[in-house]
């Protein structure tokens, strides 16, 4: 049978009554996957696993348990969330082979919440890329324009839930690397404040910023993978002990009184030279939307926002060289065998085994972090950082939340930039800011351009304010209304 139940939440409900089985929700999605196979969105895929996850959960109805908010829905991973017996790669070449022994802290949490782990979502490289084009093993492509790229790092778990291959799945946001991809493909993408989800399990790229976070088909279903991963983890010291607050009520106001007594902060800066005027006239009309529903329009001042990307790339970047100074081929992973000695081993393993964009940090984090540069770069990049947070609580003294564009642009063309890097990197403007003060910020679909190609806008809440996020993109999604369907 054919299931289509849409979102998340249709999934769990019909489950739950019995209406259909868990096993058959992921034999479908299994065959929609298939299907899609050339946009490129799995790295692994192994059906036994998935089926035997839902067959778990149908076993549990079947004894009467109680079943959790996710029971039955196939959830998409990103390849760097550890997950046992499975392979773990990164997608690179260096992690070729490798097989994690135990699960992230966030998967683990989605299993109690009865999700059916779907695959191993394919991502640039160690988490480095805006476009989804560093895969070592290949490109994702873009569901709405297969000459386009699908935003990055998190591309195929983006395009799993934009294509209709599952409604939810898990990614990770180091600079933009959930929001960039949701805009670019459609959807919903949540980076939640750093320390609301555990990082255990999370391959680390730059751990002062990295997120775990959700991709869903809108901002419900968000909310119910958000209240599944979020929570305090005893094995991780920088996860927060505060408790995950349900957001019902947040959702419940957005429909009662919608953005009645909020006020929404408009940064200047936002309108700033280079900004697609597709995006600029969908941003406009987000702010309308909102200051239709109530919201008072705010303006506040983000100053330092032309200096995010050398802030971020500096800070990233050597956090990533310390990060990946561990896989060597020695210990696990791959290894060029045709080394002469440990010196070559080394050399070899890692230039060969890293891409070039990952490559390229390595060693540019490595130089910053040298002898006679650390504080003149690295140092101040981290002094910026504070003024960075200083910012944000001035502006948030002034408002809730903060709109604005996620990408300048909608979706670029493969190879458009691949050899641009400072292009690449502009992408993730917008969206950089929010992981370099740690606060929670989401990516709402609210337009499509001439060409087809759908806008996102961003909104940011001041730390563990999620409930005021979630409420006011609610709003925002039930103003906006329906938006084109995915010819799939």
């Amino acid at each position: 049978m054919t299931v289509e139940l849409g979102t998340a939440r249709a999934i769990q409900a019909a489950v739950a009554r019995g209406d259909v089985s868990a096993r058959e929700v992921a034999r479908d999605a299994l065959e929609r996957a298939d299907a899609r196979s050339d946009l490129g969105a799995f790295l692994h895929l192994d059906e036994d696993r998935v089926l035997a996850a839902a067959d778990r959960v149908d076993t549990a109805r079947s004894k009467g348990l109680t079943l959790g908010a996710l029971a039955g829905v196939p959830v998409a991973i990103k390849d760097n969330l550890c997950e046992r017996g499975v392979p773990t790669t990164c997608a690179s070449r260096i992690l070729q082979g490798f097989e994690s022994f135990y699960d992230a802290h966030a998967l683990t949490r989605l299993g109690a919440a009865g999700g059916v782990s779907f695959g191993r979502a394919n991502m640039d490289e160690f988490a480095m890329g805006s476009s989804g084009e560093n895969s070592s093993v290949k490109p994702t492509l873009n569901p709405w324009d297969r000459s386009r790229v699908p935003g990055g790092s998190s591309s195929g778990s983006a395009v799993a839930v934009a294509s209709g291959i599952v409604p939810l799945s898990l990614g990770s946001d180091t600079g933009g690397s959930i929001r960039q991809p949701a805009a670019f493909c459609g959807v919903v993408g949540l980076k939640p404040t750093w320390g609301r989800v555990s990082r255990r399990g999370l391959v680390a790229f730059a751990s002062s910023l990295d997120q775990i976070g959700p991709f869903a088909v809108d901002v419900k279903d968000a909310a119910l993978a958000f209240e599944a991963i979020a929570g305090h983890d005893p094995d991780d010291s920088t996860s927060s002990n505060r408790g995950v607050p349900s957001l019902d009520a947040s959702l419940a106001a957005a429909e009662q009184s919608g953005m009645k007594g909020l006020r929404v902060g408009v940064p200047e800066e936002s309108s700033a030279e280079g900004l697609d005027p597709e995006v600029a006239r969908a941003t406009e009309r987000a702010l309308a939307l909102l200051e239709a529903a109530g919201a008072q329009l705010v303006p506040v001042s983000l100053p330092l926002l032309p200096w995010a990307i050398d802030t971020y790339y500096v800070i990233a970047s050597a956090e990533a060289s310390s990060n990946l100074a561990r896989f060597d081929g020695v210990r696990y992973g791959w290894r060029c065998e045709d080394a002469k000695g440990v010196v070559d081993l080394l050399e070899r393993t890692r230039t060969l085994g890293f891409g070039p964009e990952v490559r390229r940090r390595i060693m540019l984090g490595t130089w910053v972090l040298s002898a006679g540069y650390f504080d003149a770069y690295y140092g101040q990049a981290q002094r910026v950082r504070t003024k960075f947070r200083q910012d944000f609580e001035r502006a948030f003294s002034l408002c809730d939340v903060i709109l604005t564009p996620t990408t300048p642009s909608p979706a670029f063309r493969l190879g458009e930039r691949i050899d641009d890097p400072l292009s690449m990197y502009l992408a993730d403007i917008f969206t950089i800011p929010a992981n370099l003060a740690g606060l929670p910020a989401m990516s709402v679909p609210v337009a499509h351009s001439s060409g087809g190609l759908p806008i996102g806008v961003q909104l940011v809440a001041d730390a563990f304010e999620e409930p005021r996020l979630f409420q006011a993109a609610a709003v925002l999604e039930r103003e906006r209304g329906p938006l084109p369907a995915l010819g799939r």
